[in-house]
């Protein structure tokens, strides 16, 4: 008996639920363009250095400029290399000679300097960026991705600071809070007269993200009956992915970083207002001596899920009794501690460290290099988006059918395969590379919905939400270090997609030493996790040892019944 059981005679998914649970995941379709913002905020337009007053230095060096073309100027003032213009350097002064026709020119030796009056940004894929904004370019580049970099701190800051505070004062109130933090110092981000002031937005708006995805998640689950829970415990991956199509169309259509922002942070307004209709966890209520507003909470689901002759059955002392083991449970604490002190314990917790860390270092190395790819960002953005559902739902087939362990490490083998092959193919192949990054793509998201799941089924009962939180700390350290290892290119181009595929390819090895968990009960203490895989393992060892022992015993008998029928033999003969 169980608080399920009671969720199970109060209508189980019933009318509550679903609009429960579609209100929940509205603000979540919007989350994927929070963590995906940089791609179109921090967009580098085409750019070179911005030159000085044409006409000024015509009339001073006696050139007629009015029947030049703008490709013509350009080159008098700015280098070429493979037949693009520079981003970073101009000539210290202007080569008038290079407007004309170039055939047996020499244009090596000549004298450059760097861009001393700041630089000149073409307007067609993006209107303002904040590297048009401030500037972002040459040595500042580091700064764009150092932003990216600044929000995920403030994701994983938030993770710490909400997850303990959602304990202590409900899930419900610190979603409220989330929603209104999000809402206010996201729009305030679009007011940012400087890049520290947008960073340190960025960064709080970071930190109410998280709170919103823990807090949705954790009111989801635990209105919904354990039939229900794996269908609405994947809700927030779809609604990442339908997310990503949102915010194409939302950047397409405005192109200009500010107005942006505003877009996908002031619909949170909206959701602050509504989210006081929201029920508060029964679960958490009780096991914070709340029973008597657990009771009601209840009787309001009864009543919209039209049962109510429940509302007298379901008492106090009923509730209480549906989670009594649960409360005895609650009386124990356990910590990240408890983790490692176990050597199977131990043995799975860092094998899922790297398996989070890996998949949403590789994941967010991916999505956030949109520009690369040669296609419009607006495209790659869609299509991204889009190859994600098919293979998570592909991941949930795969699942059931070969399991956990195979289906994790197939995927992030897979991932690092097809970022590997793109490594080889040249750049003029573009419509190839773009396959295969999307095709890479798609398998680093499976992963995402695999590690979720089997995470959740290798820790036990009692420590499974710590468990979760911690291995999820390294998925929010991953996609912290997934921009900055972008610079790397600046050291040689491929270095960037070797680290990726690196880091999915090693913790697909790694995936390869988790028990498997299909179709095997959920354990309830540690105990049952060091007995039911330890005890398995040596079963195995010891089935092994048995095996070679009666082989060998064979052997021997063999060869005592080859030797008799040799000695009946020779004594016939004689």
């Amino acid at each position: 008996m169980g608080f399920s059981d009671i969720l199970d005679d109060i209508g189980g998914f019933g009318r509550f639920q679903w609009i429960h649970v579609t209100l929940l995941s509205l603000p979540s379709l919007l989350i994927a363009s929070q963590n995906l913002l940089n791609n179109f905020t921090a967009g580098i337009p085409a750019h070179h250095c911005a030159i000085p007053n044409i006409t000024n230095l015509a009339i001073y060096q006696n050139v007629t400029v009015e029947h030049l073309s703008t490709n013509q100027l350009l080159r008098a003032f700015i280098p070429q290399e493979s037949s693009k213009f520079t981003k970073c350097k101009r000539y210290v002064e202007p080569q008038w000679h290079l407007t004309g026709n170039l055939t047996g020119v020499n244009i090596t030796g000549l004298e450059t300097e760097s861009c001393e009056d700041g630089w000149t940004y073409e307007k067609g894929e993006f209107i303002n960026t904040i590297v048009s904004e401030w500037d972002l370019v040459c040595k500042l580049r580091p700064l764009k991705q150092m932003s990216q970099t600044i929000y995920m701190g403030g994701v994983l800051s938030g993770a710490i600071i909400f997850g303990g505070l959602s304990d202590r004062f409900g899930r419900k109130t610190i979603l409220i809070w989330s929603y209104f933090q999000l809402a206010v110092l996201g729009t305030s981000a679009s007011l940012a007269p400087s890049y520290l002031a947008y960073c340190t937005f960025r960064f709080l708006s970071g930190m109410a993200a998280s709170g919103i995805i823990l807090n949705s998640i954790s009111l989801e689950v635990e209105w919904v009956p354990t039939k229900a829970r794996t269908l609405v415990g994947t809700l927030p991956s779809f609604s990442f992915s339908f997310g990503q199509l949102v915010l194409a169309g939302i950047a397409y259509s405005l192109k200009d970083w500010r107005k942006l922002n505003v877009a996908v942070c002031a619909p949170y307004f909206l959701f602050a207002i509504y989210s006081w209709w929201y029920s508060e966890s029964a679960r958490w209520l009780v096991l914070n001596g709340r029973s008597a507003d657990a009771l009601k909470q209840i009787h309001r689901v009864v009543r919209m899920n039209g049962k109510p002759e429940m509302v007298d059955k379901i008492t106090p002392e009923v509730l209480e009794s549906h989670m009594k083991r649960e409360l005895e449970s609650s009386k124990n604490t356990y910590t990240a501690y408890d983790l490692l002190r176990r050597p199977v314990m131990r043995r799975i917790s860092i094998c899922l460290l790297v398996l989070w860390f890996s998949t949403s270092f590789a994941y967010y190395g991916l999505a956030m290099d949109l520009q690369k790819f040669g296609v419009s960002i607006y495209t790659m953005q869609m299509i991204f988006g889009a190859v994600e559902i098919p293979a998570k739902l592909t991941a949930l087939f795969l699942l059931n059918y070969l399991g956990r362990r195979i289906t994790q490490s197939f995927c992030l083998v897979m991932a690092a395969i097809f970022i590997f092959a793109n490594i080889i193919i040249s750049t003029e192949y573009q419509t190839v590379r773009t396959v295969l990054a999307v095709l890479g793509k798609g398998f680093i998201s499976s992963s995402f919905t695999c590690v979720y799941l089997f995470t959740g089924e290798l820790y036990p009962t009692i420590i499974r939400q710590t468990g979760l939180g911690f291995t999820s700390t390294m998925s929010r350290i991953g996609s912290m270090a997934a921009p900055a290892v972008l610079i790397l290119d600046e050291v040689w181009p491929s270095l960037p997609s070797i680290v990726y595929g690196g880091a999915a390819l090693i913790a697909g090895v790694f995936a390869l030493s988790l028990p498997e968990t299909l179709n095997v009960p959920l354990p309830e203490t540690v105990d049952d996790v060091e007995e039911k895989w330890y005890t398995h393992k040596v079963h195995k060892q010891t089935e092994r040892e048995k095996e070679k022992e009666n082989m060998a015993l064979k052997d021997v008998k063999d060869g005592v019944e080859e030797y008799e029928d040799g000695k009946t033999s020779g004594l016939n003969a004689l």
